[in-house]
């Protein structure tokens, strides 16, 4: 299926998400507020975006930017959703109940640059401890003791 087909089918039912075809993938921009709803569209659609196979998250100073990567894998369709968060209070509803592998890539996104996903299931820390502040992905993260200063 052709990224025009695609494309008009998104604009059916995300009238406000605007594209980019630049890139290698057809890039959609969505509102944080309707995400949810959207990627639940996705993933049943005729289109069958059934594979999440990667969630970042993007520091751009002014704010955060979530990206997600969806696959076909009946069709070998593949397309890209990201949604500017603010940065003071980043959020943004789950995907885990919809791919399952959400869960660990948000958790991970949670504890790199503080992204809160509302309603996860399980959402801590992966690797820093508990007492660690600071999101060391952020690009106004300071590390005193681990910092290289070139």
């Amino acid at each position: 299926m052709a990224n025009e087909e695609i494309k008009e089918y998104i604009s059916s039912i995300q009238p406000t998400a605007t594209f980019d075809e630049t890139g290698e993938w057809l890039n959609i921009l969505t509102e944080p507020s309707s995400w949810k709803s959207f990627a639940k569209e996705l993933r049943h659609s005729k289109f069958d975006f059934d594979y999440l196979f990667c969630l970042t998250c993007i520091d751009w100073k002014t704010h955060l930017t979530m990206v997600y990567h969806l696959s076909s894998t009946t069709y070998r369709n593949t397309i890209v959703v990201k949604a500017n968060l603010d940065r003071a209070s980043p959020e943004i509803e789950t995907v885990s109940d919809i791919w399952r592998t959400a869960e660990f890539h948000e958790r991970e996104v949670f504890e790199l640059f503080g992204v809160v996903f509302i309603n996860h299931p399980d959402l801590r820390k992966l690797i820093l401890t508990d007492d660690f502040e600071g999101y060391p992905l952020r690009k106004d993260f300071e590390d005193p003791i681990n910092m290289i200063k070139l």
